[in-house]
């Protein structure tokens, strides 16, 4: 509980959100910079997280609202679940606890031409370009 405390203490908010652009099509904004550990390969991370489909506006995922629990994944490893995708872990490495964002993540490096079936009659269709935001609760080596 003490780490969540000092990179909550660390962290700030963002005065003007601006677009940042990856060779790679990921876009984000800084909505709150993280004060705390930057996740690296093999390390437990927690996160709150909502995902739509830019299209459509449908959320697939959204632990920040009522009896949500959030997620916990160990970077690196694969598949992804609960509608997290390739590009969401690629800006996880480069977060750190405390920190949320808004990202916009390309059909290439979120579900690609076969979408998702997340179940419960939650669908993302092919293609799909997909809104996330993100924030990283607590960054922690996995257990061995």
């Amino acid at each position: 509980m003490f780490e969540l405390a000092v990179s909550l203490a660390k962290s700030w908010n963002v005065e003007e959100e601006k677009e940042v652009i990856l060779p790679n099509g990921i876009r984000y904004y800084e909505l709150k910079i993280g004060g705390g550990d930057t996740p690296r390969r093999g390390d437990l991370i927690v996160i709150d997280i909502m995902g739509k489909v830019e299209s459509t506006g449908e959320v697939f995922v959204n632990t920040f609202e009522g009896e949500k629990k959030s997620l916990a994944l160990v970077i690196g490893s694969r598949p992804y679940s609960k509608g997290l995708c390739e590009g969401i872990e690629y800006v996880l490495k480069t977060m750190k606890a405390g920190g949320k964002r808004k990202v916009i993540v390309p059909p290439e490096l979120g579900f690609r031409e076969n979408g998702a079936d997340l179940g419960s009659g939650v669908q993302i269709p092919p293609h799909a370009t997909l809104e996330y935001i993100v924030q990283v609760d607590k960054v922690s080596i996995a257990p061995a």
